[in-house]
């Protein structure tokens, strides 16, 4: 991407922060917010920010991803998630400017016997999901030059996240019970950042879903974290969901399909690689 005005929300996340460092390279001009600087929610405020901005290309990574969070305070996650959403790509469409928009496979409700494609039905089954799906759709009705990025099981280097706890718990000599029949795509930041770059490069307007290729178990995936990280021999129970209670109940099979944006020549490795590239960054590939 080359000589571009970017203006990226949530620009300290994992994700946001990873886009940012990649699209600095160059002669882009990139302009960053985080939730401190742009509340997403204020529509006042994003428009006239927007506005003096004057990007190409807005991305909205600001989210509230506390899943958890989320049902505790369905009002919250409907205000950033969708009502924030929606006045992101309404000042973007102000500006003249694509909307790129990262949404998540728990608009479904995971009762698929395959993975989803970009064309079914969302059913969204909890408030995080709810929330999402409500800013997919308000995106869609107020800015037609909009990319909407759903993904799944995000793993990212700084901070805490699924890898990290796994291997916390495993260095503390915790039991590890992990959930059996939850289904997904554990993706890459870094390889999820360079697929949004990618596909906003090609202003192809749609709905695209970006994971690392291939599927697994959450007990599936914290084995392969730990085998991969000198931790073999350490035990993994395998439970159901409803044996971890939790203020928000996930959909049991919410992998993804990347069907669009693989007709665009932009596919995600597998994620067995991407996370052997990960613990090799940490340096924890044993």
């Amino acid at each position: 991407m080359i000589g571009k005005r970017i203006l990226i929300t949530g620009v300290t996340g994992r994700l946001g922060s990873r886009l940012a460092a990649l699209l600095e390279n160059g002669s882009n001009t990139v302009m960053g917010f985080d939730r401190s600087a742009l509340d997403i929610t204020d529509w006042a405020t994003v428009r006239q920010v927007i506005a003096n901005a004057h990007p190409d290309i807005v991305i909205n990574a600001a989210a509230m991803t506390d899943v958890d969070g989320c049902a505790r305070d369905p009002a919250l996650a409907h205000r950033i998630n969708g009502l924030g959403a929606g006045n992101v790509a309404a000042a973007a469409y102000a500006a003249r400017a694509l909307i790129v928009h990262i949404s998540t496979n728990e608009v479904f409700d995971g009762s698929a016997a395959r993975p989803y494609r970009e064309y079914d039905a969302p059913c969204p089954i909890n408030p995080y999901g709810e929330s999402k799906w409500a800013g997919e759709q308000a995106v869609i009705r107020v800015n037609p030059r909009h990319v909407i990025v759903r993904t799944a099981w995000l793993f990212a280097h700084g901070g805490r996240n699924f890898v990290h706890a796994i291997l916390g718990a495993a260095r503390a000599g915790k039991p590890l019970r992990v959930v059996c029949d939850e289904v997904a795509n554990p993706t890459y930041t870094y390889d999820l950042a360079d697929a949004i770059i990618t596909l906003a490069q090609a202003e192809r307007p749609g709905i695209y879903h970006l994971v690392n290729e291939g599927t697994a178990t959450r007990s599936a995936f914290a084995r392969r974290i730990l085998d991969r990280s000198g931790y073999a021999d350490t035990p993994i129970t395998p439970i159901l969901r409803a044996q971890w209670p939790r203020p928000s109940c996930p959909p049991a099979h919410a992998a993804l399909d990347n069907t669009a944006a693989a007709l665009l020549g932009i596919r995600l490795r597998p994620w067995h690689a991407a996370l052997d590239s990960f613990l090799e960054r940490e340096g924890l590939l044993a």
